[in-house]
C-alpha cells in the first residue's frame, strides 16, 4: 500500500481526499466533533504540501437525494475555524463539474464537494461516476477507514482511473488494529460489549484463536446468562441467539482463550432508577440487567492487570444514568493506569465507547481510539475491506 506521506511531490497538485465527517447533527449543530478532528493531520499536511484539497464526505442517509438537513455545509464552517482558513462548499452538481473549475480563485486551497451520498451512483459503486471524479483531481488520498468497508464509489472503484494513496488516520489505525490482530504482545484481552451478540460473532470466533482472554459485558452478556440458566428478568435480550452462543463455546474448546462473563450485575427497575448489586441467582422477574457487579470489576481489573494488549469495544452497562456507568469507568481508569505507567497497548472503537470516553474526557488516554464501526468489526473479523484492497 502506498502512503501519501511518501510523496514529495505534491505541491499544486489536486488532491482528492475522501474522508469520514459523518458526525453527529441536532438542529444543523455539531454535537461529537472527534471525527473532524482525526482529520486535521492529514488536510494540515497538505496545505503544508501546497497541494489543492478537494474533500469528499457523506453525512446521514439520504438515499441518492439531495436533502439539505444532511448538508456538510455545518461540517465547512466547523473546519474553517480549525485550519484557519477559507474552506468552499460546492453546491453545483458533481456532473457537470470540471477540474478547472475547482480552484478559479487562486487564493482558495480547500473546497469540499456537497454530500457524495446525494447521487445514487455513490453507493451503487457506479463505474462512471467513479471516473468523473476521478477526473477532477490529480491524485486520491483515502484516510476514511470508518467508510472502507463500502464498495462505494468514491472509496473503492475511483482507484481504477488515478494514482491513489491511503492517507495519515488511514495508515495509524491500519498500524493499530495489526498490533491486536497480528503483530500481538501477549497476553491479549478483548473486551467485548454492546447489545447485540450476532453483529459481533464473527469477530468473537476470530480473535478466540489469537487472544488470551474474552471479557463479554454489556447486553450482549445477558444472552449468555440466559442461556446458562440464570434468570435475567426483563433485560435486554437478543431472540434465537442459542446457536451463536453454542458455536462460541465450540469454538471456545479448541483454543486456550478463556471466556469471562459478569459474576455480578447491578440492576435497576427501569433504565432511569437506582441501582443494586444483585448475585445472577437472585435476579427477579421485575429486574433490569443495567451494568456488571464489584465482584465482576475486580476479575475484569486482574485480568486487564496481567495483560499486555488490550482491544476494548463496547461499554459495560447503560452509562448514560451515572448509577449504571460504574463498570465501564473502573474498566476505563484500569486501563488508563496501565497506559500511564506503558505496559499495555490499548485500542479502543465503537460509537457507545467514545461517548463513555469523552465523557471523562479520557480520549488522549489511549493508545488508538477507532471512530470507526463496521470498518472496525469487519477488519477485526478478518475480512477484506473494499477500500483498503483497493489501495493495494
Amino acid at each position: 500500500m502506498n502512503y501519501i506521506a511518501d510523496n514529495e511531490n505534491l505541491s499544486d497538485k489536486i488532491v482528492l481526499l475522501r474522508l469520514d465527517l459523518n458526525v453527529p447533527l441536532q438542529d444543523g449543530l455539531i454535537t461529537d466533533e472527534t471525527r473532524i478532528d482525526k482529520v486535521l493531520p492529514i488536510i494540515n499536511f497538505l496545505i503544508k504540501k501546497r497541494s489543492k484539497i478537494v474533500i469528499i464526505s457523506h453525512i446521514g442517509r439520504p438515499k441518492g437525494k439531495v436533502n439539505k438537513i444532511f448538508s456538510l455545509k455545518p461540517i465547512c464552517e466547523n473546519l474553517e475555524k480549525k485550519v484557519e482558513q477559507k474552506v468552499r462548499l460546492i453546491n453545483e452538481n458533481i456532473f457537470n463539474l470540471k477540474k478547472e473549475d475547482l480552484f478559479k480563485n487562486h487564493n482558495n486551497q480547500i473546497v469540499f464537494l456537497e454530500n457524495i451520498r446525494f447521487y445514487k451512483e455513490e453507493e451503487k459503486n457506479d463505474i462512471s461516476f467513479a471516473k468523473h471524479l476521478a477526473e477532477l483531481g490529480d491524485l486520491y488520498v483515502n484516510d476514511a477507514f470508518s467508510c472502507s468497508h463500502r464498495a462505494h464509489a468514491s472509496v473503492s472503484k475511483i482507484t481504477e482511473f488515478l494514482p491513489s494513496f491511503a492517507g495519515l488516520q488511514l495508515k495509524t489505525e491500519i498500524d493499530a488494529l495489526k498490533k491486536v490482530t497480528s503483530e500481538i504482545k501477549k497476553p491479549i484481552t478483548c473486551i467485548i460489549g454492546g447489545s447485540k451478540i450476532s453483529t459481533k460473532i464473527g469477530v468473537i470466533k476470530n480473535l478466540i484463536p489469537r487472544f488470551d482472554n474474552i471479557i463479554i459485558v454489556g447486553g450482549m452478556a445477558n444472552n449468555i446468562i440466559s442461556y446458562n440458566g440464570n434468570n435475567i428478568g426483563k433485560s435486554i435480550k437478543e431472540e434465537n441467539c442459542e446457536k451463536i452462543i453454542e458455536e462460541i463455546y465450540k469454538t471456545l474448546k479448541n483454543h486456550s482463550c478463556k471466556l469471562t462473563l459478569p459474576e455480578d450485575v447491578l440492576i435497576g427497575k427501569n433504565i432511569d432508577g437506582k441501582s443494586q448489586v444483585k448475585k445472577l441467582n437472585d435476579i427477579k422477574n421485575d429486574d433490569l440487567i443495567l451494568d456488571i457487579g464489584p465482584k465482576t470489576i475486580k476479575k475484569i481489573n486482574s485480568i486487564i492487570e496481567v495483560s499486555n494488549t488490550i482491544l476494548w469495544n463496547g461499554p459495560a452497562g447503560y452509562f448514560e444514568n451515572p448509577n449504571f456507568a460504574i463498570g465501564s469507568y473502573e474498566i476505563a481508569k484500569s486501563i488508563i493506569k496501565k497506559n500511564k505507567e506503558k505496559s499495555i497497548y490499548s485500542v479502543l472503537g465503537g460509537g457507545d465507547t467514545i461517548a463513555l470516553i469523552n465523557q471523562i474526557n479520557a480520549m488522549k488516554n489511549f493508545n488508538f481510539v477507532s471512530t470507526a464501526g463496521g470498518a472496525f468489526l469487519e477488519y477485526l473479523e478478518g475480512k477484506d475491506l473494499p477500500g483498503i484492497k483497493a489501495l493495494n
